[in-house]
């Protein structure tokens, strides 16, 4: 059990500053971020939409120019 104030400080201290200082979440972004291609990828064209009623066609085409 801690007690004294400057010990609970302390452990506070410590419970927030490694709770609030994450390390590497560029490295899960950028996992993150090649998932999802991946998973774009991996759609099928000319299937039906799913219950968000976006077409695979415009989820494939996004980002991308087509008018050359």
């Amino acid at each position: 059990m801690v007690t004294g104030s400057y010990s609970i400080l302390a452990t506070k201290r410590s419970h927030f500053s490694q709770l609030l200082n994450v390390h590497g979440v560029n490295d899960v972004r950028q996992t993150e971020i090649h998932t999802t291609e991946v998973v774009i990828e991996k759609l099928e064209r000319h299937k039906a939409p799913g219950t968000d009623k976006i077409p695979a066609e415009l989820i494939k085409n996004s980002g991308q120019d087509n008018s050359l």
